[in-house]
């Protein structure tokens, strides 16, 4: 379904209007998904579409997902929240996950920006040049 600019703009100016000090609002997108369904305007299913999108990239800027090949002591995961607090801002959300699989090193994840300084990626890009 091809959504309309009308329905774009739309879209962004009330994500816009569900955000409060720069952080998404899951109540204000709530009641604000409710008020358009109600309201049925041109294009509405189009609106909620985007700001579907929106809300869903958003959510992904704002979670990060740190991987390592065995579990992080509390002093250097505490560490990593304060630098990535730092680099995205406030309301990151983080997790941390043991991956043996990674042989060692980490693999951060935020939105679509991937750190990956793990021993398997560098085995990886060795494998390729080969």
């Amino acid at each position: 379904m091809k959504i309309s600019k009308q329905a774009r703009r739309d879209a962004k100016q009330l994500f816009r209007g569900c955000a409060v000090g720069g952080l998404l609002d899951e109540n204000r997108v709530r009641q604000t998904v409710q008020q358009v369904i109600a309201r049925k305007p041109r294009g509405y299913v189009g609106i909620l579409s985007h700001l579907h999108r929106l809300v869903k990239l958003d959510l992904d800027r704002r979670t990060a997902r740190v991987e390592s090949a065995v579990a992080l002591p509390a002093d250097l995961e505490s560490g990593i929240a304060a630098k990535l607090n730092q680099i995205y801002g406030a309301g990151l959300s983080l997790s941390f996950a043991a991956n043996p699989a990674l042989i060692g090193g980490l693999r951060i994840k935020v939105g679509s920006d991937v750190y990956d300084d793990s021993v398997q990626a560098r085995l990886a890009a060795l494998q390729e040049t080969f």
